[in-house]
């Protein structure tokens, strides 16, 4: 089954530091294009192109651009999320490492149509090995006039810093990224005031990932019709996806949106390594998991959301059935609750309480009260967490409660025995 390659066109390909390799490769066209429109103009092609933020959410990009252009300010910002905390999830990485320099294109493209002169990738603090790639992509850049003043030879400004994220998975949060960008405590902010609005140093700030970021550059180069033409309508494009697990080819794969789990599993990873098929999680350790049976799916933002699930970060974890399912859980409840801030009252002890139910059943000292615990508990946290991170936390429990409700059942029938 063979990759459509759009976003990894140059990786493995090119020196990803050379200027000269990357505009042999079309590079830097987008961004001397886009110098030739006007703002909205920028933001008109990006909304033709219905291009969804890759970070899980599949939000459209024109609407934050639109924000931050509309809010008159001194000064805006466009900021990178680099921090890629979800466990499986490679992605990001892999574009930063292999062609850093469409990244820096894109942020300059960014900055110029909601007029923005600064820009800040905020790497995780897990990646220090991917900072001297950025460096030295970033001052190639700045050195080839493509950074710093009158980019291009325009009259635009835009540089970029990078930062080091906090080593905390919930800096992944946007307005958590931004107080960490600032000095603080990675905390979530309350909203609105929304980032587009009230951003980094309080001021309107576009945030998107390093995937939804690398997209522009080719959008802008090939067109938002030429856009389309890949994935689904509700969806175009291509998906990065991080396949790993159980799995025989694990990696990252480039696909169009509305490609299927199954061929993704069996076609691309070439099926499970050990045993049978038990089940697969999507989206990231926050994701839902599903069972064997109902893998003949196809993967794009609309069709995954119509079944309440996400797409994520466009993980693929498969899960032979060596494993046990309840420790599979519990394993990313103990992430949970290790990583949350303790801001919020419902995410730092709701994950904590979680971990306890579910550990109890796997001991044997389980009963059925505990299952309508956890989904009371659950919705307490999905309905009152502060952030992501406590609302999406009991999805993995409540998945596997509904996919694999015969496992629970066995370990408390086991414990009464």
């Amino acid at each position: 089954m063979e990759e459509t390659r759009v976003l990894l066109a140059n990786v493995g390909k090119i020196n990803p530091a050379s200027i000269e390799e990357y505009k042999a490769a079309g590079g830097f066209s987008g961004l001397e294009k886009a110098l030739t429109m006007t703002q909205l103009e920028i933001i008109d092609e990006i909304k033709a192109s219905n291009l969804r933020g890759r970070g899980g959410a599949g939000f459209p990009v024109s609407v934050k651009w639109m924000t931050t252009y509309d809010t008159v300010a001194d000064q805006k910002y466009v900021v990178c999320n680099a921090d890629e905390g979800e466990p499986g999830t490679n992605k990001d990485r892999v574009l930063m490492t292999g062609d850093p320099l469409s990244l820096i294109e894109s942020m300059a493209i960014t900055g110029y149509a909601v007029g923005a002169t600064q820009g800040y990738i905020y790497l995780r603090a897990e990646y220090p090995y991917i900072m001297p790639v950025l460096k030295t992509a970033i001052n190639n850049a700045r050195e080839s006039g493509y950074l710093g003043e009158n980019i291009a030879g325009s009259t635009f400004d835009f540089d970029i810093k990078l930062v080091s994220g906090g080593g905390s998975y919930v800096c992944g949060e946007e307005t958590a990224l931004l107080e960490s960008i600032e000095g603080r405590r990675g905390e979530p902010r309350f909203k609105p005031p929304y980032p587009g609005v009230c951003g980094l140093y309080g001021k309107p700030t576009v945030i998107n990932n390093v995937e939804t970021l690398v997209n522009v550059a080719i959008i802008l180069r090939q067109g938002a019709e030429w856009f389309k033409n890949l994935g689904t309508k509700g969806s175009p494009g291509t998906k990065l996806f991080t396949i790993c697990g159980n799995v025989k080819n694990g990696g990252v794969y480039e696909f169009p949106m509305g490609v299927s789990l199954k061929d993704l599993i069996y076609k691309v990873g070439g099926g499970v390594k050990n045993g049978n098929l038990l089940g697969v999680q999507l989206g990231g350790g926050s994701g839902a998991i599903i069972n064997a049976d109902q893998i003949d799916i196809e993967l794009d933002i609309n069709s995954i959301a119509s079944r309440g699930i996400s797409l994520g970060a466009g993980d693929i974890m498969v899960i032979d059935d060596t494993n046990d399912i309840l420790a599979v859980v519990q394993s990313l409840l103990e992430f949970f609750a290790h990583e949350s801030c303790g801001k919020c009252t419902p995410c730092r002890e709701g994950t904590t309480r979680l971990l306890g139910l579910v550990k109890k059943i796997r001991d044997g000292e389980g009963t059925l009260s505990d299952l309508d615990n956890i989904r009371e508990l659950s919705k307490t946290m999905m309905d009152s967490s502060f952030c992501g991170l406590g609302q999406a936390s009991p999805i993995p429990v409540l998945s596997t409660l509904n996919n694999f409700y015969g496992a629970y059942l066995k370990a408390i029938e086991r414990g009464r025995n």
